[in-house]
């Protein structure tokens, strides 16, 4: 029961941090994290976890699907600089975006504040900035 835990853990952190395409890669990068399972097991933890692939045939979580269509449709630019993410999106959209990166519960986040088409998102540290900078990238599809 605990090695599943684990192992979904990591299946989220991974599928929210890359673009895993196929089952296959899902195992690849799970072993190279030390995990030791086969297709069939990560096939079982994908049905149980609810992942969905989007239309360009990359895994997202189900929890994400809404961020991810609110994050391709409005946002313009993310830049960032130390532990601060300054994310840019259509005019009066920034609210509803806030809301759905802060109800997606992204590891690292310390919170957010929204204006009309700019949020500014507190990072824990540099390193969950980055991180922030690049989940934004993958779900508007230019990483």
């Amino acid at each position: 029961m605990k090695k599943r835990v684990m192992r979904q853990d990591a299946i989220r952190r991974i599928v929210r941090a890359e673009r895993i395409r196929t089952q296959r890669d899902l195992v690849e990068r799970l072993r190279a994290e030390g995990f030791v399972c086969t297709q069939a097991t990560v096939s079982r933890d994908v049905t149980e976890m609810g992942l969905r692939k989007l239309p360009e045939g990359v895994y997202v979580l189900a929890e994400d699907l809404h961020l991810q269509r609110m994050i391709s449709e409005l946002v313009v630019s993310v830049v960032g600089t130390g532990a601060l993410v300054l994310v840019k999106s259509t005019p009066g959209t920034a609210p509803g975006v806030a809301a759905a990166l802060d109800g997606a519960g992204l590891d690292g986040v310390l919170g957010s504040i929204a204006g009309d088409d700019t949020i500014l998102i507190i990072a824990a540290d540099d390193e969950s900035a980055v991180r922030v900078r690049e989940g934004i990238d993958k779900f508007r599809g230019t990483r």
